[in-house]
């Protein structure tokens, strides 16, 4: 471990090189959390950034945010054309406006990156929290997108990525089941996003119960990280939860 390189948040090595990441409170405003990446390792590629067959109307003109967004987009709500990466069809998604770039201010998406993984890689779970397809919904139900960068917030603090090395036991198991799979921490949102919506579902929560529904899904997981002889993150039984 590089003990020079200064505390970490990004869990991706973007394009080859250290970008800042943002972390995300429960509002309109971003707070940009800057780090390196030697805390998880090296060389590690952006989801992001890697073009499919699907994401051939991506432009090179495009920033990587702008990319990213687009090809979240696509994955969310595939044969729906996005008129614009301005407009008021991410509100449908459950960002706050029209322009979801606001929301990952200082060049910093990790939260992107988490969903984007999410959507390709557990698409039924995705659509099922996205479209809200299971349980009786509350009337006012939380906002899909705005949840998603909380939840990459709160394991950031959860598990301390901002220290140099691990502070705390939770940061402690996290390394070891990064070192089985180097997609723990994607692996980890899907995990806590499904977890977090039964939480919401068996509390009957509503919007304004969002905090206390955050609160009670990071002691869930708390106890599942703490679990004797955790080895692989798939191990976990909030993973049973995902569906593909």
């Amino acid at each position: 471990m590089d003990a020079s390189a200064g505390s970490f948040v990004a869990v991706r090595r973007l394009s080859g090189s250290d970008r800042a990441a943002a972390a995300f409170h429960h509002s309109s405003s971003a707070e940009v959390v800057t780090g390196s990446t030697a805390w998880i390792g090296r060389g590690l590629s952006c989801v992001c950034a890697q073009r499919r067959d699907s994401d051939a109307r991506l432009s090179f003109d495009l920033t990587p945010l702008q990319e990213a967004l687009q090809a979240l987009w696509c994955a969310s709500f595939p044969g729906t054309e996005l008129r614009g990466l301005i407009s008021e069809q991410w509100k449908d998604m459950g960002w706050q406006g029209k322009d979801p770039s606001t929301d990952f201010r200082g060049g910093g998406f990790i939260s992107l990156e988490n969903l984007l993984y999410f959507a390709r890689n557990f698409p039924k779970s995705f659509q099922e929290l996205l479209r809200k397809q299971n349980g009786d919904r509350a009337i006012w139900e939380y906002p899909f997108a705005v949840a998603g960068v909380n939840i990459t917030f709160m394991l950031i603090q959860m598990l301390d990525l901002q220290a140099v090395k691990p502070r705390s036991l939770f940061g402690a198991v996290f390394l070891k089941l990064l070192s089985e799979n180097d997609r723990a921490f994607d692996i980890l949102y899907c995990i806590t996003f499904k977890l977090m919506d039964q939480q919401w579902l068996d509390m009957h929560a509503n919007y304004m119960d969002f905090n206390t529904v955050m609160k009670s899904t990071r002691r869930q997981l708390e106890r599942e990280l703490l679990i004797e002889d955790l080895q692989r993150i798939e191990d976990m039984p909030s993973y049973r939860l995902l569906a593909r």
